[in-house]
């Protein structure tokens, strides 16, 4: 042990007087592998940034909850479309079968919703434009996500009875009501006052440019198809989808999907060899094209970046051959006072490793300094992973940058070596 700790601090004396040495050589060695590691980790850092960014836009969705919808989220342009354009959408009867079949508890809930969005809202001069109006059932806060921040939810009076009483987005709020106090105030739209039980909590825009709720409008789901037409086959009027939030005791959620699917194909006659008439959709769908997407991207960047890292390694080696022809006279006397031949190896083995390992930490710290630019709604985040991944691929650089450089030091015949000139 006290052997191995010797070598490895002679060694890297040896590598910090040979770097000292030639202070220019060493730095233009660094700038190669300097941008290899820079290109390689800020595109891993960018794809995951752009990945996270992605997934929390959908996180709306919701976690454990199946849709039922008309069309799957997974469509595949392949597949006769036209089966699906003649399919019927999610009904209320539908929402209450379920409802009986899978009763609720406080994990689980069986929703209905519908939104309609290009809808204007005014109070007294105020009005904003492009809202989402969105019906929904009691249980929506259960399967989606309904921070309520000022005021309160709805009661089940209000749902049941259609009453005329909503829960705004935050960027609703502030237009309609400058001055605050929004809860309590009325609103008109589509020929109907509203009044406010609650406002939701501001979220800001997301990748896409827009926000999940700050320009969303909830109203119960009776209100809604009061004012708008609803048809069996979504022609003419919105769509509405039902959702069913699993239990955390039924892992993959095939218990829920098998008891859903056998209601849903009792409720619409199906026969046993026809083919489900509905879609049973779920966030995994989003989340696994999404994953799919961005590690295609990765790789391709990775691709891209590793021919950098490349060139970075072909000046680590040229400047380790150059090393040793320099010190061939040092080398020769080392082995004639019993220097090993592992001890040489590791020597220049270590060095390149250690240039290679110097450069990785500067291009890792420029890598932090991009994500530290302000890039509106896109948040840069250096992992931890990636900063692993980086240090690695600069060792595994300088040991193959190294290696040969190494065995031909070590392999020199100490009598040639010392007449070297």
């Amino acid at each position: 042990m006290l052997l191995t700790l010797r070598l490895v601090l002679e060694s890297f004396a040896f590598a910090w007087q040979a770097l000292k040495a030639n202070l220019l050589r060493t730095i233009l060695s660094l700038l190669g592998v300097t941008v290899g590691i820079f290109s390689i980790i800020a595109v891993f850092m960018v794809v995951d940034s752009l990945e996270a960014s992605v997934r929390s836009s959908f996180d709306f969705l919701g976690e454990k909850v199946i849709y039922v919808n008309k069309w799957p989220w997974n469509f595949d342009p392949s597949s006769p479309w036209w089966k699906f354009f003649n399919r019927p959408v999610p009904t209320v009867r539908e929402f209450r079968q379920l409802q009986k079949m899978l009763p609720t508890t406080s994990q689980r809930g069986v929703a209905i919703f519908v939104a309609k969005a290009g809808n204007t809202l005014k109070a007294d001069v105020n009005s904003v434009s492009d809202c989402v109006l969105q019906g929904v059932s009691y249980d929506f806060r259960v399967t989606s996500n309904v921070p309520v921040e000022q005021g309160r939810y709805f009661t089940t009076q209000e749902m049941d009875g259609g009453r005329t009483v909503a829960i705004i987005g935050a960027t609703i709020a502030e237009n309609l009501f400058p001055q605050g106090g929004a809860v309590g105030r009325q609103f008109k739209t589509k020929g109907r006052y509203f009044t406010v039980i609650g406002v939701m909590k501001k979220e800001g825009n997301n990748l896409f440019g827009g926000s999940s709720n700050d320009a969303n409008c909830l109203i119960p789901y009776n209100a809604f198809a009061g004012i708008f037409a609803m048809s069996s086959t979504g022609m003419g009027g919105p769509s509405p989808t039902i959702a069913v939030k699993g239990l955390d005791d039924d892992p993959g959620l095939l218990g829920l999907e098998a008891e859903m699917r056998g209601t849903l194909r009792n409720l619409r006659g199906l026969k046993p060899r026809q083919d489900d008439s509905f879609a049973l959709n779920r966030p995994e769908m989003v989340a696994s094209v999404v994953g799919k997407l961005f590690s295609v991207i990765g790789i391709a960047g990775g691709i891209i970046g590793s021919f950098a890292m490349l060139v970075g390694g072909f000046g680590i080696a040229n400047i380790m051959f150059v090393s040793v022809r320099e010190r061939t006279n040092i080398i020769g006397i080392q082995k004639s006072l019993g220097a090993k031949n592992y001890f040489i190896l590791f020597q220049f083995l270590f060095e390149a490793v250690f240039l290679c390992l110097l450069g990785g930490l500067v291009g890792i710290a420029l890598v932090w300094l991009v994500s530290l630019v302000p890039l509106g709604d896109l948040t840069l985040k250096l992992s931890a992973g990636n900063v692993s991944l980086g240090l690695l691929v600069s060792v595994g650089i300088g040991v193959l940058a190294g290696i040969i450089p190494a065995v031909m030091a070590a392999n020199l015949d100490p009598v040639i070596a010392i007449r070297a000139k």
